[in-house]
Formats: structure tokens, sequence, C-alpha cells
């Protein structure tokens, strides 16, 4: 066979177009492919909710490709590694509760599964803005990152979902065009972004569980950015709270959806 590169060339168009307009309106919107978000989109996809992961970068996993300064290994602890065993990712024990794992075993077998379960997965992909009807998030606002970072003046496009998780790590992307655009008064303490403090592995790890949780109405936040957004430490290189953090939002949301949440 001689292979035609026009063919080639719709085949790819035609099959991401499919796969895009079949995502314009979303049970949720999960917002950055790191640990955290591939996680929760793995649990949403599993319990049969329409989910879609946006990533802004070429590559998915955040901060968990580089485990600590460039050294490929990542850490867990108890809590973490149950997680880890459920997508079948090998571990070692390295002292009493501490275990190692390779990032790039780990973060592609992460992504892999959340594909297998059926959550869609689009890179390059930014989330310029939010959709809102009054004080409720209703969906997202889209751009490639290309157009982001060359600053393009192109419009963008949109999509509905009924909650939207913010899993960009430190810099609460999502929540952050909350904060700028709308004035938007969160669930936190002082009602803005209360910032994320200094290194404490310990409390960090803690705090994740705790600050997954809404944090506007229809937006979740989850690893890093729930810190970031209700005001606790980072962890650095130790995962456990990442990967929990992610089946905690999953849960969240699978609860509510199931009761009839988000519905217009």
């Amino acid at each position: 066979m001689e292979l035609n590169e026009v063919v080639i060339t719709k085949a790819i168009i035609e099959r991401f177009m499919t796969k895009l307009e079949e995502n314009l309106d979303l049970d949720v919107a999960v917002v950055g492919g790191g640990p955290s978000g591939l996680v929760a989109s793995y649990y949403l996809a599993k319990g049969g909710f329409k989910v879609a992961l946006f990533e802004r970068k070429l590559s998915l996993g955040g901060g968990m490709w580089g485990g600590g300064m460039m050294f490929n290994e990542v850490v867990v602890q108890d809590a973490g590694k149950r997680i880890l065993d459920t997508f079948g990712i090998r571990t070692h024990p390295y002292d009493d509760g501490y275990y190692t794992a390779d990032s790039v075993e780990a973060t592609a077998t992460i992504c892999s599964h959340a594909a297998k379960a059926g959550a869609t997965i689009f890179n390059l992909i930014s989330a310029e803005d939010v959709v809102v009807r009054e004080n409720r998030v209703t969906g997202l606002v889209l751009n490639w990152t290309a157009v982001e970072m060359a600053k393009l003046h192109v419009d963008p496009l949109a999509i509905r979902s009924r909650y939207v998780v913010d899993a960009t790590g430190h810099a609460t992307e999502v929540i952050a065009i909350l904060e700028r655009k709308m004035d938007a008064r969160l669930f936190t303490q002082t009602g803005k972004i209360m910032g994320e403090k200094s290194l404490w592995a310990d409390a960090a790890e803690r705090d994740t569980l705790e600050n997954t949780k809404e944090a506007f109405p229809g937006v979740f936040v989850a690893g890093m950015a729930a810190n970031a957004t209700f005001g606790s430490y980072r962890m650095g290189p130790i995962f456990g709270g990442m990967l929990i953090s992610g089946e905690r939002v999953a849960k969240l949301l699978i609860e509510r959806l199931s009761h009839g949440g988000g519905k217009e």
C-alpha cells in the first residue's frame, strides 16, 4: 500500500474534531494534568461520568515527571502507596512508612489508566477563562496554548461543564481567573486566594486532603491548588497527598453528581 499524505492528514483532523465535539458538554472538566488531575479523571471516568482533562503543556504529569530536582524517583507514604497499587505501579520500601517509585513509570501508568477508563485528555490547550451564570461557573473558555504563548489576538471557544476541577498546582489558574475577573468571594477564610506557604511536608500532606473541596460554586480544587487556595504549605517531592487528593475530589463530585448536583 502506498501511503497517502492527504488521507493521513484527514484522519487526524476528522478524529480530533469528533473527539472535541463529543466533549463540548461534560459532567466534569479537569484543568491540569498533574497527578491529582489524572487520578481524579480516572476515578470520575471509571464512575461512568463524562470527564475531559485539559493540559496546557505538551506532556502530562506536572511535577511528578521530574521527581525531586530531576532525580526521577518520587516518595509516597502508606496512603499514597495504596493509590499506586491500584494502578499496578511498582513501589519499593525505603524506611518505616516510606516507599519510592519511578516517576516516569508512575506518571505514564496513571495517564494510561485515566485514558483507558474513558477520560478524554487534551494537551496543548489552555483554560483562559471560565463560563459563568450569575454566581456559578458552568464551563471553560479554551484556546491553544501556542496562541496564549504568542500573545495572538485569537478568540477562544467554550465548553459547558457541570463542575470544574482546578488541578493546576501552585498557580491556581482557574481560581485566579475568578479572583481577577469576577472579584469573586471564594469559600476561604478571607474570601480570596490565601496563597501557599513554604515547605512543610507533614502539614502540607495532611492539609491537602482537608483543602480538597469546593472553592467557588461549580469549582473544586485539588492537589497543590487546594493548598495554595486555602493557604497551606507545599510538600516537595512526596506525592501521596497529590494522589489521594485526586481520589477525594472524584468521590466528592461523584456524590454531588449522583444526587443531581450541577444540573441546570
